[in-house]
């Protein structure tokens, strides 16, 4: 019954691999984007763009001619703010998409967390209107010490009456 337990043996559980495939994670880019579409609007971002802008307008001014890469009407700038502004569009719209569907799921969360609620409320009126009802069958303390007083009463009578 010694058997040899090999790597082959179907009792012992292959050793993880690494498989020669990429991993793909298609929220990745969505994840990306989002935190790409977060910086752009931040106070950081027009602070560096407007920090890059200057010092590229003050650069092609004020540089001596042969350093100058873009003269005056900028049209590089023109097109580097044009293509930045032409990924950033896209970018923007994706997580504005990302973040609609975020919010119709947790919509219907609320949904079904308010029906809930509003189900476990009407089940706590109901009890309480059962229990205002069989309270208001229940007799109070007046009506039983009037009952008494009216029986003490008749049984005096009686009492009285008979000696």
């Amino acid at each position: 019954m010694n058997r040899k337990i090999t790597r082959n043996s179907l009792e012992v559980p292959r050793e993880a691999r690494r498989s020669l495939k990429p991993s793909y994670d298609p929220e990745a880019f969505g994840r990306w984007s989002e935190r790409f579409a977060r910086f752009l609007g931040t106070a950081r971002f027009l602070v560096y763009m407007t920090v890059f802008v200057l010092s590229w307008v003050a650069w092609n001014c004020l540089a001596p001619k042969h350093l100058r890469f873009d003269e005056y009407p900028f049209i590089f700038l023109t097109l580097l703010l044009s293509l930045q502004a032409s990924y950033a569009a896209p970018l923007i719209l994706l997580a504005q998409n990302r973040q609609t569907d975020r919010d119709r799921i947790e919509a219907a969360a609320d949904r079904d967390r308010d029906e809930r609620n509003l189900a476990d409320t009407e089940y706590l009126a109901r009890e309480l209107a059962s229990l205002r009802k069989s309270l208001s069958e229940v007799a109070t303390r007046e009506f039983i010490k009037d009952e008494l007083a009216e029986l003490s009463s008749k049984l005096k009578k009686k009492s009285g009456s008979k000696s």
